[in-house]
């Protein structure tokens, strides 16, 4: 068995053909979000191939963030929901985890997380904090709503009546979005990612990814960023502005992008990922989702405890409060610097 760094054209084709292959392979394995990493925000990456008798038998992509602020360390992958290390057996598994740490060592990393869809059993320690939320289609909106709940279809109604509108675009749509997505962001508290993600990602994968706006009397008040891989359209990031709440529109937003991947010939749903018992668990479960969870597995030198770089930590809570007083041009202007080292 050879393991060896991805880095020609030849190779982008042969990973690609490896990951049409395998089911297990995620959205996020392709290669065209190691572009969009690159592109946006200028990190190295290690896309490790291993090959067996000239084939390819396993892959796994690593990203390499540093900084003063929060350390060194390679994720797999990093702003994303998964996309760690796929195989054909464990032997193989194992080697491409032990060059990824290998890595890790050299580049003096104070950690590696591999974030799975499934657990790989690897003997590494495991967090199980997060979860994936997936809700199965019906092609017609009539199918869909008979599955749905009592009051998921009370509260639809209830949006309904304030006549708001919803709109599905690409690029056209990206400024609205991100004025509403930065907006969200600060009141949370949240360093917002810069612009240009959401560009490259629909500039890499245009015929794959959405943005749905919900208007109300034209002014949008709702959005949400989606891509589609294999039957499955995930909605990466969706937000609201707190000021329309009372009308719903996040009730509004969902029920519309279930009858958009219906009538588009989507099997499932995914809600995207969520914290175990958060606000945002609790309102994508109201909806009948089924949960998945997620496997982050870690290496980390000498046995150091897991890292913590979450919202939820309180050691971050100052630094949330502060950050939801800035004027929200500060925090579109300084807020990517400091993301784009989180992973």
């Amino acid at each position: 068995m050879n393991i060896r760094r991805a880095s020609s054209t030849k190779d982008a084709q042969a990973w690609e053909e490896f990951i049409a292959q395998h089911a297990q392979c995620s959205n996020y394995h392709r290669f065209g979000w190691k572009r969009v990493i690159e592109n946006t925000f200028h990190w190295p990456t290690f896309y490790l191939m291993a090959e067996h008798g000239g084939n390819i038998c396993g892959i796994l992509p690593l990203v390499w963030q540093t900084s003063s602020l929060f350390g060194s360390f390679l994720t797999s992958l990093p702003f994303l929901n998964c996309g760690g290390v796929i195989a054909e057996d464990r032997s193989t598994r194992e080697a491409l985890v032990a060059e990824a740490i290998a890595i890790a060592k050299e580049k003096k990393a104070d950690y590696l997380e591999l974030r799975q869809r499934e657990n790989p059993e690897l003997n590494l320690p495991t967090k199980t904090h997060k979860i994936a939320m997936i809700l199965p289609l019906q092609p017609d909106s009539q199918g869909m709503w008979a599955l749905l709940p009592h009051k998921v279809r009370t509260d639809i109604r209830k949006s309904m009546k304030f006549g708001l509108e919803c709109q599905f675009g690409g690029v056209d749509f990206l400024d609205i979005f991100y004025d509403i997505f930065a907006k969200n962001m600060r009141e949370l508290g949240t360093p917002v990612y810069t612009r240009k993600l959401f560009f490259e990602i629909l500039n890499e994968f245009p015929t794959d990814s959405y943005i749905c706006v919900v208007r109300h009397k034209k002014k949008p008040i709702a959005v949400s960023f989606l891509s589609e891989f294999r039957g499955t359209i995930e909605a990466l990031w969706s937000s609201s502005l707190y000021e329309f709440a009372p009308l719903k529109p996040n009730m509004f937003l969902y029920w519309s992008i279930l009858c958009f991947a219906g009538q588009k010939g989507f099997q499932f749903f995914d809600f995207g990922r969520s914290s175990v018992g958060s606000g945002t668990h609790r309102f994508k479960k109201q909806w009948g989702s089924q949960e998945v969870p997620l496997h982050w597995v870690y290496w980390v030198p000498g046995g150091a405890n897991l890292p913590e770089l979450n919202i939820e930590n309180s050691r971050y809570r100052l630094a949330i409060r502060l950050w939801q007083k800035l004027p929200l041009a500060v925090t579109k202007l300084i807020g990517p610097r400091i993301v784009r080292c989180l992973p």
